[in-house]
């Protein structure tokens, strides 16, 4: 009996917490909760402010991430417990996530609770602790394989695919019963419902529906979708995408949804290298043509993807940012961050590429666009390029790959600069990649500083990322493209409060550093530390610590160096009689002695040693007596105390062994100087030509000599099916970006560019011909094609300004297809980067409806 009571008194107080946890998240929601205001504009429920949002997706708990971390062996949860450590460096308040439906329901739409919703409502429930907001979307429709094979799911999407769903009516309502469903779930690490969730300040129905009914077919669909999820109770905003099938804009903001959802992939997808040259003419401008319609309807926006794909530099995500926010957007996600485990194969999305420790450049771009997302003001016009490249506290420039914050309180850069800080005095957070005015760090990763009070400063250190093959390639979990080395690199704090020989000491797990700088200098290995000036009596223990992490934590990728690497991509082409250098990024799980470059000169080898420019970065200077025409040829041997190792190939040994079997070698094309300097050549540049795919566009064999790019399109303007409204533009346009083909040649003196090529259609008989600087302005002519392969000169003197088209053509497509500039200045040759070709300009109304071709061997300054 007294067992009995016990009992019933156990469930009474169980049953009373329940409500009590109930009764504070119902409290919490209604402070926390968002609306949309008359204007559009999502704002907090308990002060009216405007919500304001900025992250990453994260997909770990679903599909091929939780696969492969089974593969590994890997306990899930802490692997994303360290990946939610680096968001909350970065300053993410956001995150967002197509849950894969797939895996998570049955065919009728009934919600399966598994190990792939309790992992994701484990990290729902850690990203609430420190603070991250979510946006969140039920529906997917994707199978759950990508890179892999589809596994077969027991979840509606399986049964009837994203087409389908969209109109069958057993599939319409499985997905009103599966949306009810997962709304009314209960997270078992908060105990709150989804649709209750303070930390989840919107939905989007379903990721990137493509529309192909009428517009009343499509209201009742997502009015029917929005009615599911009202009937759950939810005040939650509910967002659906208006990106696809555009031309159904008036459809979507008439309907019952509170905003639409947009994403940005400025750069193509899937370009399986990475792209290069200047690429902020790409995300100028965020022009969304449907906006009216937006504005009428009192609708908010948001961005639930971004990225610029098979882009490995850091300059171009601010500038995204700021582009939003002029378009009126609240808030956004990139897409998408790589779970650390995952990061060294890039398997997940190898177009996309985000990790702090892998890619800390990228990752501190982000955290400046973060910034951005929360100082500029909504709506904002900043103007074109180049103006718009400085505003507020932010500067982005191209040369030297650089975004920088730069306000009273922060400093924030992805590289290497000299910015003075505005304030030194009031600095309260620095992070950075590479060198400043205040840190200089011979490392690779990123750091970041936080001041806990005067001459009291708290230090983290990332380990260093080595790439060491094509992140944007063909991956696989067997494949590394990146390395990660946690060598002690040399460090210099030029904090005014700090003084000379500061103390630094351990703060993480099994850190037991305690050393003194000598004056500002100091060696620095990864991990987390106190900085503390002479004198200071700081004690870490009563520092009353307001961050979302602790004091002494450090999440970073052990050392994955198991042999020795050597990085270096050899020049194409170099003058004769120039000063000629060459650079290669070495490190290895030994000690390296030496690094030497062996140059073949005859049949013998002369060689030099590079010089170490810290524990990476190798350089030499070329024998003046090798500059000559002809070609340059060598080999690196890195000597360890292991023995030897010769690159290219990663082979034992040296050259200089009996039995040294590998002829790999690099080479340099070296031109005497007053030879024409080729800007492509169609044997050698067909694969890195940007343009939109046609089967029929391919490297053809003329003779057993000479080859021809051929570029054959049916029509020049296809109706697009996610934009039917679209204005037609007649022009078929593609580039060759030759910047790292000629940077060792020499542009001057060269008056005319020579095209060699001809027409393959009797309806083109012009081909508009630019170069295209690297402010994005493009120069050029239009020129007759002949029938017949022949040489066509253009007097460099004749070239005017033309339009620059965008390129990779950037996704959504309703986005501005020519780049908008305010340059006014003359053609100048030493900036050039790369070449565009467009078909259109020039052709007869009559024949711009008809098909096109046109071969191209060779271009060539002389």
């Amino acid at each position: 009996m007294t067992l009995k009571l016990k009992s019933i008194f156990g469930l009474f107080t169980i049953v009373l917490m329940m409500l009590s946890l109930n009764s504070i998240a119902q409290g919490k929601s209604q402070i926390q909760d968002v609306y949309v205001d008359e204007e559009g504009i999502m704002r907090w429920r308990n002060n009216s402010e405007e919500v304001r949002g900025f992250g990453v997706n994260y997909s770990a708990p679903f599909a091929h991430a939780y696969r492969s971390a089974e593969k590994k062996g890997l306990d899930l949860k802490s692997e994303m417990d360290k990946d939610i450590y680096h968001f909350t460096r970065l300053n993410f308040d956001l995150y967002r996530l197509h849950v894969w439906d797939t895996e998570i329901s049955d065919e009728e739409g009934n919600l399966i609770e598994n190990e792939h919703l309790d992992a994701f409502d484990y990290l729902l429930s850690e990203l609430k602790k420190r603070a991250i907001n979510f946006v969140i979307t039920p529906i997917a429709y994707w199978g759950n394989g990508w890179p892999e094979p589809d596994e077969d799911t027991p979840g509606f999407s399986d049964k009837y695919g994203k087409e389908t769903s969209l109109i069958d009516p057993d599939a319409i309502k499985a997905q009103e019963n599966y949306l009810g469903k997962f709304l009314e779930h209960v997270n078992p690490y908060t105990g709150i419902a989804y649709k209750d969730e303070p930390n989840l300040i919107a939905f989007e129905v379903s990721n990137e529906p493509h529309h192909r009914e009428t517009p009343e077919e499509v209201k009742t669909f997502i009015n029917k979708m929005v009615a599911a999820m009202r009937k759950t109770g939810t005040k939650k905003p509910i967002f659906y995408n208006v990106s696809h099938s555009v031309h159904l804009a008036e459809t979507y903001f008439t309907s019952e949804i509170d905003g639409g959802t947009f994403q940005w992939y400025p750069t193509g997808l899937g370009f399986q290298k990475e792209l290069e040259g200047n690429l902020l003419p790409n995300v100028n401008d965020y022009n969304i043509p449907f906006n009216d319609a937006i504005k009428k309807n009192n609708k908010a926006k948001l961005v639930y993807e971004f990225d610029a794909a098979d882009v490995n530099k850091s300059y171009i995500y601010p500038a995204m940012a700021r582009s939003f926010r002029e378009a009126g957007i609240q808030v956004a996600t990139h897409f998408a961050y790589d779970p650390t485990f995952l990061a060294y194969a890039n398997t997940e999305y190898n177009t996309h590429y985000m990790n702090l420790n892998y890619t800390p450049h990228k990752a501190l771009s982000l955290m400046i666009a973060s910034e951005i997302f929360h100082k500029v003001p909504l709506g904002t016009d900043l103007g074109i390029y180049p103006e718009n490249l400085e505003f507020g506290d932010f500067k982005i420039r191209y040369e030297g790959d650089q975004a920088i914050y730069n306000s009273a309180e922060k400093f924030i850069y992805t590289n290497s600069n000299l910015e003075q800080p505005k304030d030194p005095s009031e600095l309260r957070e620095i992070a950075g990649h590479g060198n400043s005015r205040i840190i200089k760090y011979d490392g690779k990763g990123a750091y970041f500083i936080n001041k806990l009070e005067d001459g009291a400063w708290r230090l983290e250190v990332m380990p260093d990322p080595i790439l060491i093959g094509n992140p944007f390639g063909s991956n696989s979990l067997e494949k590394s493209v990146a390395v990660i080395s946690w060598k002690a690199n040399k460090m210099q704090l030029q904090l005014k409060d700090l003084g000379k020989n500061f103390e630094i000491s351990g703060l993480n797990q099994g850190n037991d550093t305690l050393i003194v700088a000598n004056g500002n200098s100091f060696s620095i290995k990864p991990g987390t530390y106190l900085v503390k000036s002479q004198g200071s009596d700081f004690v870490i223990s009563d520092y009353s610590n307001n961050w979302n992490f602790e004091m002494d934590s450090f999440e970073a990728k052990e050392s994955t160096v198991d042999k020795t690497y050597l990085v270096h991509k050899p020049s194409k082409t170099a003058s004769a009689g120039s000063s000629f250098q060459i650079e290669a990024i070495v490190v290895s799980d030994e000690n390296i002695k030496k690094v030497e470059a062996w140059f073949q000169n005859g049949n013998t080898y002369e060689s030099v040693d590079l010089t170490a420019e810290n524990n990476y970065d190798y350089t030499a200077q070329v024998p003046e007596i090798l500059m000559k025409n002809g070609f340059l040829k060598y080999r690196f041997i890195v000597k360890t105390e292991d023995g030897e190792v010769t690159f290219p190939g990663g082979v034992e040994g040296s050259p200089s062994d009996w039995n040294f079997y590998n002829d790999e070698i690099y080479k340099t094309k070296i031109f005497s100087e007053d030879s024409p300097v080729y800007l492509f050549n169609a044997a050698t540049d067909s694969d890195n030509v940007v343009r939109n795919w046609s089967p029929e566009n391919n490297l053809i064999p003329i003779n057993d000599t000479e080859v021809e790019f051929q570029i054959i399109v049916d029509n020049l303007f296809e109706k697009d099916v996610e934009n039917l409204n679209a204005e037609p533009i007649y022009d078929y346009s593609f580039r060759y970006n030759f910047l790292q083909k000629i940077k060792n040649r020499k542009l001057s003196g060269q008056d005319k560019l020579i095209v060699t090529g001809r027409s393959l259609s009797e309806n083109t008989k012009k081909l508009l011909v630019s170069l295209v600087m690297n402010n994005g302005a493009a120069f050029g002519k239009i020129i007759d094609l002949p029938e017949k392969t022949s040489d066509i000169e253009i007097p460099l003197e004749d070239f005017k300004l033309t339009k620059t088209v965008t390129l990779p053509r950037p996704y959504p497509g309703f986005l501005p297809y020519y780049f908008d500039h305010s340059y006014k200045g003359d053609f100048k040759i030493e900036d050039i980067e790369s070449i565009q070709f467009s078909i259109g300009p020039g052709l007869q109304k009559e024949d711009l409806q008809k098909s096109q071709g046109v071969g191209i061997r060779s271009v060539r300054l002389e």
